[in-house]
């Protein structure tokens, strides 16, 4: 898969993060298409093209998970994609800043990829998003995908 391909779901309800995250890509061409969900029902409409504006894109070949979220929680988001035959592969990377060690614990029951506890410091916060996608996106092996649901 080419970096030009790679489509990335972040779903964040905190404007600040959003922004840090999408700028930190942008800067390392890290993604051709970034969408931006600010709660948990919206993610999983985009996910699973319950809207008519969202039913003929493919799904994310990566989606960075925030866990407290408002109307559906990222625990919530995540068990749902997981429990899915079609969405269950698509790597899931919880970025939170919960510090609670049943979120940790409870994510990786669910399935998660990886989990990391966002860095409060802006610089270190913009370091994790470039490393995270580095390795995400070039080094690790994800299986292949089919194009849409």
């Amino acid at each position: 898969m080419k970096l030009s391909d790679v489509k990335i779901l972040l779903v964040e309800d905190n404007p600040d993060d959003v922004e840090l995250t999408l700028r930190a890509f942008k800067k390392y061409n890290l993604a051709n298409e970034i969408i931006v969900a600010k709660d948990g029902e919206e993610a999983l409409n985009i996910i699973f093209g319950r809207d008519e504006e969202n039913k003929e894109q493919s799904l994310p070949d990566l989606i960075l998970l925030d866990l407290k979220l408002p109307k559906v929680d990222g625990l919530e988001v995540l068990k749902k994609i997981k429990d899915n035959q079609e969405t269950q592969l698509i790597p899931v990377i919880v970025l939170t800043s919960s510090k609670e060690e049943n979120d940790l614990v409870e994510s990786y029951r669910l399935g998660v990829n990886s989990y990391i506890r966002k860095p409060i410091d802006f610089d270190k916060f913009t370091e994790v998003v470039i490393h995270l996608g580095l390795y995400w996106l070039l080094i690790n092996e994800t299986p292949p995908k089919k194009n849409s649901h």
